[in-house]
């Protein structure tokens, strides 16, 4: 078996940074969508979304740090161009929204979206071996439950 510097497999290793790239590309385009919405959004909702966004956000672009540190620590090259983004995310983009409810629900699908995706490379990772990867999809989808909770009880 081929390992990498880090001990693990290699090949199973290369999977994980692919899954992590399409993470990434899903991510920026999430990260987007909530600088969007924290710039367009309107109405009697306005202060109380406007500072969440922000605050979803900044969390995102910690998080487009990490992923693309991690796929760098795995020894591979994280995406990085607007088109490898968009040919990759399932994110919905979300293209001037200022409506509440709509924004809140970009949020929630997007969220819905990203954990699909970390459940997988929490798998991957798994039988991988890599704790470094598998501890930080737990922490952001631990974190992800919470917020999507979140917004759906703010929905009623």
């Amino acid at each position: 078996m081929s390992t990498t510097i880090l001990g693990l497999n290699k090949s199973k290793t290369e999977n994980l940074i692919s899954e992590l790239n399409t993470l990434l590309a899903n991510f920026q385009v999430y990260y987007q969508n909530a600088r969007g919405l924290h710039w367009n959004i309107k109405g009697k909702n306005f202060f109380e979304l406007h500072m969440k966004f922000e605050e979803i956000y900044t969390d995102a672009q910690e998080k487009v740090d990490l992923i693309a540190e991690r796929i760098l620590t795995l020894q591979g090259q994280p995406l990085h161009t607007f088109d490898d983004y968009t040919n990759v995310s399932k994110v919905p983009v979300g293209k001037n929204i200022s409506n509440d409810v709509e924004a809140v629900k970009l949020i929630i699908d997007s969220l819905t979206e990203l954990l699909k995706i970390e459940r997988v490379i929490l798998d991957l990772s798994d039988e991988a071996g890599d704790e470094g990867t598998n501890s930080m999809m737990s922490d952001f989808i631990v974190e992800q439950e919470k917020t999507l909770w979140m917004m759906n009880a703010w929905l009623g």
